[in-house]
């Protein structure tokens, strides 16, 4: 081999690394981030399964659980992001919050060894980790804008989501077979332990964080304010909070439909929604590329459509048809609205970021969390009345046609002529 070839090697090498990924700290906040998502999979599956196997809820009192998770996203998000603009210290908070997850879930296996656990336990649990993910996700928005640079808002957004779809492949999987393994609650301890690996990566960081601002009168609904001021973010709002009512009118009826009308069986079931995490994967990857061939704002419009339209294919398929035929519907609709929800949350994701002021990010990411986590349970309340009214598939064709909808509040907007990330907006 030529020696210049061995030289210029490791320069090749390291410029198939994302740019992003070569400074240090947000290489550590993005590992950290990975290994925690990959953690919260395990929950995802292993704390209701810990009522269900360990305490035999009832159906109403699996609804309480999800309820006490959900609650303190809708209850404290708006004061969670005044706080921490008047307060500061995003990183610190972030770290306090992720240790506190930890602690809270170490508690669930130790009573249930010690034969203590009770749904009591299991509520209040649900709700204090809901209670400090609203903490830890309205400071992260702040946190994302002192690690990266304003040019690699997409690319770091684009790492951060794959992360997030990636876990989706492998970690429910995974908590499955530790839930066999260990039992529902004894596989708490690995999403503890995940927290532990991000409070390590968190601790090991030391961006420089913007300045805090001063409390006045209206400054908690000041972000509120912001949302319907911005006809960009006010736009974006309404088109995701209208895919995601009408998305919650799916899901409620979604699992019910495939299994009872369409005959799906779980494990199969489970290989339909792995679908949907792949295509999610491959949108992580694709998502600069498209952006930049088409424009940041025509890539959230098609986004805003390709991630509901899909969907469509749900209530084509009837039992009637050959089980092939089903089958194929169900996951072309899972993945082509896994990769287009993907390109949504990244490009969306990253306008935000370059358009909100420093002042006002964690406000605004509590307001926008408030509706836009109040719409979900809205969303599943009509869906269930109207799978009991008018049946299931009439209501998923309702669902899927009506969400694609959401993608009207763009059109009129300065969205679709934005071919590059905005500047910050006062």
């Amino acid at each position: 081999m030529n020696p210049l070839e061995l030289t210029d090697a490791a320069p090749v090498r390291r410029s198939r690394i994302p740019a992003t990924l070569r400074e240090s700290d947000f290489r550590r906040f993005w590992f950290g981030e990975t290994i925690s998502l990959f953690g919260d999979q395990i929950t995802l599956i292993a704390l209701p399964l810990a009522g269900v196997l360990a305490l035999h809820a009832s159906p109403a009192e699996m609804g309480y659980l999800t309820a006490a998770g959900i609650a303190p996203a809708l209850v404290f998000s708006l004061h969670a992001g005044a706080w921490l603009d008047r307060r500061g210290r995003r990183r610190q908070t972030m770290l306090v919050t992720v240790l506190g997850r930890a602690a809270l879930l170490v508690t669930i296996p130790i009573a249930y060894w010690l034969d203590i656990l009770t749904l009591a336990q299991l509520y209040v649990v649900a709700f204090l980790i809901g209670t400090l993910s609203v903490l830890f996700f309205v400071a992260y928005t702040t946190l994302f804008v002192s690690l990266v640079p304003r040019e690699r808002y997409l690319e770091a957004n684009s790492l951060l989501n794959g992360s997030r779809a990636f876990s989706f492949v492998g970690g429910p999987s995974v908590g499955g077979l530790l839930v066999q393994a260990l039992s529902a609650p004894g596989a708490l301890i690995l999403d503890a332990v995940s927290f532990l690996a991000s409070a390590f990566t968190l601790g090991s960081i030391k961006p420089v964080e913007p300045p805090t601002e001063e409390a006045t009168q209206g400054h908690v609904r000041e972000g509120m304010r912001y949302l319907w001021r911005s006809p960009v973010i006010r736009a974006s709002l309404l088109a995701t909070a209208t895919i995601n009512f009408f998305n919650f009118v799916f899901w409620a009826l979604f699992i019910l439909y495939a299994t009872r009308t369409l005959g799906v069986r779980p494990g199969l079931l489970g290989l339909v929604l792995g679908a949907g995490a792949i295509g999610g994967v491959i949108g992580s990857i694709l998502t600069g590329r498209i952006s930049r061939k088409l424009g940041v704002g025509p890539t959230y419009v098609l986004s805003c459509v390709l991630f509901p339209a899909p969907l469509v294919l749900v209530p084509l398929a009837h039992g009637s048809q050959p089980r092939w035929m089903i089958l194929t519907l169900l996951f072309a609709s899972e993945f082509l609205s896994g990769f287009g929800v993907m390109l949504l949350d990244i490009v969306s994701g990253s306008i935000k970021t370059a358009l909100i002021p420093d002042r006002l990010r964690a406000r605004v990411a509590g307001a926008y969390m408030v509706v836009n986590y109040g719409v979900r349970p809205l969303g599943a309340l009509l869906g269930g009345a109207l799978g009991t009214w008018i049946g299931l598939r009439p209501t998923l064709w309702i669902a899927t046609t009506a969400a694609i909808a959401g993608v009207l509040w763009l059109l009129p907007s300065p969205v679709m002529k934005m071919r590059e990330l905005p500047e910050v907006e006062e």
